[in-house]
């Protein structure tokens, strides 16, 4: 048999034990805060039937979703007229299935399926990996951790308060100083659209919009008069939004005037006010948080308030976002559910972390002290400390072999181990062992609980 190249498919990635640790370092941080906010863990499978999948992410969406063809012969019920028109006409005859594109489509098929042994508001987090047909790239990757948390079966706008304050805190905790939280409320946007003259058109809009920070205005309003199906006057007024200034106050105050025509619009604006009086009233900072009025994230399931997370001083796109959706249950047979939640970008946040030089020392911590192996005498003879090194909660290994102590030593330096232990004659012949740090080079001759005391501390 040939031999193989191995590899990964494009838009993965392994992770070894070092970006394991420091991605458990992430995930832990974000997990605290979403525990402490009364959110519960939830789990839901890799695939979902496509009849849960399509239609909620918008046409785009729907091109990105991963698909996986029946299993045993999944082209039994394909004809030559099916092979004729096309591959979207015989997607049903081989594939029901697909890989998660997000976790709130199935966080929302979850909520209609259980929906009678809930507790409402539900609150829960949820934290795996989706998969996503995108073009890899710096950042954008086919598969890819989500770290939500949502919260179903209320329309008050104090969650979305909570989310704000969940997110800067998040951030914080990790470091991640110099970021902005933009938000802005999809109603602002159905307002834009129509004081512009273009009734219902908000979606279009928001697709294109979306696109702002990658294309720019000229391109954007290319699109929406060549593509969008939008007039040349219509995107002339447009100007205002793009060169919007100031601070959250006075954007809002701006935008009133600009709206004045659309009731929609003002409710929106009137919401985005109340989530702000609400974070004063909790104490929240927000002087990180920005009304942004071209936000508009191209999800077709959004109602209310949108998020956004950049952060400041690294090369990277979003690293969260989210937002309301009154009517995703509904597709379900769950009408008057309405939620609101937001993500996480694991995937992202690491990059930026490591970009930034971010994490902690006991990020990547590994083994806490090796104990070494010249002989069977000295090997036996450490056996009860590395039990008690272990029952002690400290983490220790024994190195598995009889080695020469140079080897051993290389060993420990390439794992980053901060302490060995060596037990020579003398150290045997005193009941006692010497204590190596690796880092100091430092050598002192301990008891066994010494020593454990020690690395306790």
């Amino acid at each position: 048999m040939a031999k193989q190249k191995p590899s990964v498919p494009k838009g993965t990635r392994d992770f070894g034990p070092e970006q394991m640790a420091k991605r458990t370092y992430i995930l832990e941080t974000i997990k605290d805060v979403y525990k402490k906010y009364g959110f519960q863990n939830l789990e839901t499978p890799t695939m979902e039937n496509l009849s849960v999948l399509t239609g909620k992410y918008g046409d785009e969406g729907d091109q990105l979703l991963f698909k996986i063809v029946n299993s045993g012969d999944y082209l039994k019920k394909v004809n030559a007229d099916d092979l004729e028109k096309g591959a979207k006409h015989m997607l049903p005859k081989i594939s029901d299935k697909g890989l998660r594109y997000d976790l709130t489509v199935p966080f929302a098929r979850y909520v209609v399926m259980n929906q009678g042994t809930l507790s409402f508001p539900f609150k829960r987090y949820q934290v795996q990996p989706v998969w996503r047909a995108d073009r890899p790239q710096r950042g954008r990757y086919r598969e890819f951790y989500q770290c939500d948390a949502d919260v179903v079966g209320t329309d008050s706008l104090l969650c979305e308060a909570e989310i704000l304050a969940m997110m800067g805190e998040a951030l914080t905790n990790l470091q991640i100083t110099d970021h902005t939280i933009k938000l802005n409320n999809r109603k602002v946007l159905t307002g834009i659209a129509e004081a512009i003259g273009e009734n219902g058109k908000e979606s279009e809009l928001c697709v294109a919009i979306d696109k702002l920070d990658k294309i720019g205005v000229e391109k954007v309003n290319l699109e929406l008069v060549e593509q969008r199906g939008f007039t040349q006057e219509a995107v002339d007024q447009l100007s205002p939004i793009y060169e919007m200034s100031g601070s959250t106050a006075e954007r809002i105050e701006k935008m009133k005037t600009f709206l004045a025509s659309s009731e929609v619009g003002l409710k929106g604006l009137a919401e985005l006010e109340e989530v702000f009086n609400y974070t004063t009233k909790m104490g929240v900072p927000t002087e990180k948080v920005e009304f942004d009025v071209t936000l508009a994230r191209g999800l077709s399931y959004y109602t209310g308030a949108i998020f956004e997370v950049k952060v400041n001083n690294a090369n990277m796109g979003s690293i969260s976002g989210g937002g309301r959706y009154d009517n995703l249950t509904g597709v379900f047979g769950l009408d008057g559910m309405s939620g609101v939640g937001f993500s996480f970008g694991v995937d992202r946040i690491y990059d930026v972390l490591e970009e930034l030089d971010l994490y902690p020392s006991s990020a990547v911590e590994t083994t806490k002290v090796m104990l070494t192996n010249f002989d069977d005498q000295g090997r036996d003879y450490s056996l009860p400390l590395l039990q008690k090194l272990r029952n002690a909660g400290i983490s220790a290994e024994l190195y598995p072999d009889n080695a020469k102590m140079k080897k051993q030593m290389n060993f420990a330096n390439k794992k980053g181990i901060q302490y060995v232990v060596l037990a020579w004659e003398d150290e045997m012949a005193q009941n006692k062992y010497s204590l190596k740090n690796m880092s100091t080079g430092e050598q002192n001759m301990l008891s066994a609980d010494e020593i454990v005391d020690l690395l306790k501390g």
